[in-house]
């Protein structure tokens, strides 16, 4: 249980490995075997023993769910659920995205630098705030006459 005694949620490794079992209405033995596959990867506990969450039993249904109603082998499973996982990744990035452009949009974003353009010519970038340097130009340029 976590700590504070608060309730698991959905993520919560709580089930041994007959629980679960019983609970994903297969045998320890299948559990094991999805595990060394790297199906259904379970916490482990300091001695070594299977803690599985209440996530990890409904991955186990539709493991089982795939390969015995849809004859998915189980490679192939292993690859479904490698590119869900791919998936959900990739749209929690997207929701970071969006949220970081709705915050630059919104002008409530400080921009942590700026550019700025010295007496010479030169463009460098500054923190805000930060008045122009005074140093002498060393760019070097090239002219390309006609």
């Amino acid at each position: 249980m976590p700590a504070g005694g608060a309730t698991p949620d959905e993520t919560t490794p709580v089930f041994v490995i007959s629980v679960a079992a019983e609970l994903a209405g297969m045998h320890a033995q299948t559990l094991r075997q999805y595990d060394r596959l790297g199906l259904v990867t379970p916490s482990r506990t300091r001695g070594g023993g299977r803690r599985y969450s209440a996530r990890d039993v409904s991955l186990l249904r539709e493991v089982q769910r795939l390969s015995q109603e849809e004859g998915i082998s189980l490679p192939g499973i292993a690859r479904i659920l490698e590119l869900e996982n791919q998936v959900d990744a990739l749209h929690a990035r997207v929701a970071e995205l969006v949220a970081e452009v709705d915050r630059l949009a919104s002008g409530t974003a400080r921009p942590s630098r700026v550019f700025s353009v010295s007496r010479t010519g030169d463009v460098y970038a500054a923190r805000l705030g930060e008045r122009p340097r005074h140093t002498r130009s060393q760019a070097l340029v090239r002219w390309a006459g006609p």
